[in-house]
């Protein structure tokens, strides 16, 4: 599970709960099915607005995403799996990889592996992968798209369901006692509003790109792996070679892995 997301929320909720508490408001106030329905339904209605059925019936699996580590192989196993083949390729050549890429369970590897054993060159393989990752970053960026408009969009509802609670507020306005109430609940809907939008919905799109952004650098270090096997590299180079592109701590603790197998 991806405990910082579910951190995030439970700080979010105790930061909010939290003032209420020091500023001594009863949390009755929150009973106002208005503001909910404007805010949730109204930010609900505007995604529908702004996407097509295509890109909103996965939406499921972006939560999904948001409360999960991310799955697939890792930095330190495509640069073992590198080596392992380098090793191999230099005794056996190129096309022993095509005994090997059954056990490979990542498409993405297997494709790079299949185009070298079928003896494209270097350029086409690097624009094909290439054009692969492109596309997947920018399927990401729609994905994440969808929550920062939520993000944009709720606080603005949040406004509206205000203005809404002040209209009511104004028919109490012979009775100074119920109109305070009337528009202390009027407010509600914007704390929802501001809630949602930057406490949720904008931070769950900047997630997105992060996680979309760690698949990437690991197919970026795949692509070199493939090219480097393809040119027919050392097992010492390509373990240079993919190591150089991540942050230097995490350098170290690749190495530090590496020379304990």
């Amino acid at each position: 599970m991806e405990i910082t997301t579910l951190l995030g929320i439970i700080a979010g909720l105790i930061a909010v709960i939290g003032a209420m508490i020091f500023k001594h408001i009863s949390f009755s106030v929150f009973l106002n099915p208005a503001a909910f329905f404007v805010i949730f339904v109204g930010t609900v209605a505007t995604i529908l607005n702004s996407y097509p059925a295509e890109n909103l019936k996965n939406i499921g699996a972006l939560f999904r995403i948001l409360f999960t580590k991310r799955k697939g192989i890792s930095e330190l196993e495509v640069i073992k799996l590198m080596i392992e083949l380098s090793t191999l390729t230099r005794k056996e050549g190129l096309l022993a990889l095509e005994g090997q890429m059954e056990a490979i369970e990542d498409p993405f590897i297997r494709k790079g592996l299949r185009m070298v054993v079928d003896g494209m060159g270097e350029d086409v393989i690097s624009d094909i992968l290439a054009a692969e990752i492109a596309a997947m970053e920018e399927r990401h960026e729609v994905n994440a798209s969808i929550f920062s408009s939520a993000g944009m969009y709720a606080p603005t509802l949040g406004v509206l369901g205000a203005v809404f609670g002040l209209i009511a507020a104004m028919a109490h306005i012979d009775d100074t006692e119920e109109m305070a109430h009337a528009i202390a609940a009027a407010f509600i809907a914007t704390i929802l509003g501001i809630f949602t939008g930057y406490v949720l919905w904008n931070p769950f799109a900047k997630k997105l790109k992060v996680k979309s952004h760690e698949e990437a650098l690991v197919k970026g270090i795949i692509v070199e792996g493939v090219l480097s096997l393809q040119k027919g590299d050392s097992p010492v180079l390509i373990q240079e070679k993919l190591i150089s592109v991540l942050p230097q701590a995490k350098q170290e603790k690749i190495l530090r892995e590496l020379r304990q197998e």
